[in-house]
């Protein structure tokens, strides 16, 4: 079985209707933040947790793939990005929270749900339907989902583009700070998919 033993968190809430919610790509210097917003479908939930849904950073890119094309097969979900020019015009945190009421706010039946949200910081913060959980990658099934979807999201999206910028090595990197993306951005200059915020600090 899986590390959720009994979707403790979600059997607080109810059977039905629990909307996870997680990002990607905050820390990058390139490219979108990517949110993934999902349904599993609680009737089934010893199926799910057969599958070794967990927080997608402790998965090997294949199992995440894997996973990926199991829960986008049988499974109510929706993606949503802000821009790297969101990032440097709003800042991080709130495109951050931009991303993830986009991808939200498209799930059927939203306004009923129940949000499970990673992190301390929610996009909705008068809505007590809206919860966060911090680490919740790790203690929820359902945030778990999302963070593989967020992932495979983003890794796919900037692999795409690495073909367009092919100095940056985003198929390696997927646009975070490598030694070696560092070196190409002082080499040619950063591409219009670079944060421009990110870079002024970082190469000041």
């Amino acid at each position: 079985m899986g590390v959720f033993p009994d979707f403790q968190i979600e059997a607080k809430l109810a059977s039905a209707g629990i909307v996870g919610i997680d990002e990607v790509g905050r820390g990058a210097l390139a490219g979108p933040v990517i949110a993934a917003a999902i349904i599993l479908p609680y009737e089934a939930k010893d199926i799910w947790l057969s599958y070794g849904i967990t927080d997608s950073k402790k998965l090997t890119a294949r199992k995440r793939e894997e996973l990926y094309d199991i829960l986008i097969a049988q499974c109510q979900y929706a993606t949503g990005m802000a821009s790297s020019e969101e990032v440097d015009e709003y800042n991080v945190l709130q495109a951050t929270m931009m991303a993830m009421r986009r991808a939200a706010e498209k799930m059927p039946a939203f306004e009923l749900s129940w949000r499970l949200i990673d992190g301390n910081r929610s996009p909705w913060p008068q809505d007590k339907r809206a919860l966060t959980v911090i680490g919740g990658d790790s203690k929820s099934i359902t945030i778990a989902a999302a963070s593989i979807i967020a992932k495979v999201t983003r890794d796919k999206l900037m692999q795409d583009q690495a073909c367009t910028h092919p100095h940056y090595m985003w198929e390696e990197n997927k646009g975070y700070g490598t030694t070696k993306h560092l070196a190409a951005i002082r080499e040619f200059g950063p591409s219009p998919l670079h944060r421009q915020t990110f870079l002024k600090r970082l190469l000041a």
